[in-house]
């Protein structure tokens, strides 16, 4: 087994059992209305990221904000006007083998039909680039999600980048990268006719934890060597600290980015929801 899965994960177990799936389902659109659901339905609208007839795949990792993405898009296929079809993708690079008995058995608690496939990324990642595997794991598991998406006929691959996420890529383009840049909220790949679209967009981090919190599932702490020890850690540490000297400074950034014409970006659709 490579390094890169580590040698099994830190489980942080919840005091109290796991919420009814009845309850967190209908928390979804009513305890979190404002912080996560309004605002995950405020990015499909604004930048038209469902469309009748679509068929999305939702990448699975098994963390707070893929799990929370995909109840938040069965239950605007169960309540929403737009028909869609919806596949739930996973992809095991090589975990150790409680981090993937754990996504299956969230994913079965919380009713998500997950397509789970194999690979070797792990293996072929660390043998490449041992030192630093990371742009090599990254890269070669976005191409294994958008080759299997491709097979499974779908025409858009939603993944879960949330508020925090494009912040702190904002900022390491322009301080390591010297330049003005971030992730779309949706970008076509012509090579596999393959748009990706990141709904969570607008939803903080801070919110989504504590919605996962609130319905006590079980967390797993990655235990890849590397992880705690990236550019991307890094830049998030010193945005916590910004933001606490000076209030605001992410939500400043946020608007650089919606504001900014920046690169790539869609036209945006106000929507007043």
């Amino acid at each position: 087994m490579s390094k890169l899965a580590g040698e099994g994960c830190k489980i942080i177990m919840p005091t109290e059992e796991r919420k009814p799936l009845r309850e967190i389902e209908k928390s979804i659109i009513k305890k979190y209305r404002k912080y996560t659901w309004s605002k995950f339905i405020k990015a499909i609208k604004d930048y038209k990221l469902v469309e009748e007839g679509d068929k999305i795949a939702v990448a699975i990792s098994g963390g707070k904000d893929s799990l929370l993405m995909a109840k938040m898009f069965q239950e605007l296929q169960k309540h929403g006007q737009v028909k869609f079809d919806l596949v739930f993708l996973a992809m095991d690079p090589g975990y150790h083998k409680n981090i993937r008995q754990l996504l299956e058995e969230n994913c079965e608690y919380l009713n998500i039909p997950l397509t789970i496939f194999d690979t070797n990324i792990f293996d072929v990642a660390g043998e490449i680039a041992e030192d630093y595997p990371c742009y090599m794991c990254a890269r070669m598991r976005r191409g294994a999600l958008y080759n299997k998406a491709e097979e499974l006929g779908c025409n858009k691959l939603a993944l879960g980048h949330h508020f925090d996420d494009a912040v702190q890529t904002f900022f390491m383009n322009l301080f390591y990268g010297g330049k003005i840049g971030c992730f779309s909220p949706m970008s076509y790949l012509s090579r596999k006719d393959l748009y990706l679209i990141r709904p969570m967009v607008f939803c903080e981090e801070s919110k989504v934890e504590s919605a996962a919190q609130r319905y006590h599932l079980p967390v797993v702490k990655s235990e890849c060597p590397v992880d705690g020890h990236t550019k991307r850690q890094y830049a998030k540490e010193l945005l916590r600290e910004l933001n606490k000297e000076h209030p605001g400074t992410k939500e400043r950034m946020f608007h650089a980015i919606l504001t900014g014409d920046i690169k790539g970006w869609p036209q945006r659709t106000i929507s007043r929801r």
